[in-house]
């Protein structure tokens, strides 16, 4: 299964983990099974069926919007990152 690397500033919002295994072929279907897990990282993950701008995703430190986006497959073993932005002045 692939492991979804949760950020500190989410982990509340996943009952304080900071690792979910979920079933999934694509990047979308992964964050999908993390959201069916834990329902409160969907609004902040999501904006409708689209990430918000602010959220970057790495499959094994790769950029998914440099590769098949959502659709990007996945499998067994591979590490899918949530990277939020960080902004400030």
């Amino acid at each position: 299964m692939p492991v979804v690397r949760i950020p500190t500033p989410l982990r509340p919002h996943a009952g304080g983990l900071d690792r979910i295994e979920t079933e999934g072929a694509t990047v979308g279907e992964v964050l999908d099974g993390v959201s069916t897990q834990h329902p409160a990282l969907r609004e902040r993950l999501f904006d409708g069926a689209e990430l918000r701008r602010f959220v970057n995703v790495y499959v094994n430190n790769e950029d998914i919007r440099y590769l098949e986006d959502l659709a990007t497959p996945v499998k067994a073993g591979d590490e899918v990152s949530i990277i939020p932005a960080v902004a400030g002045g």
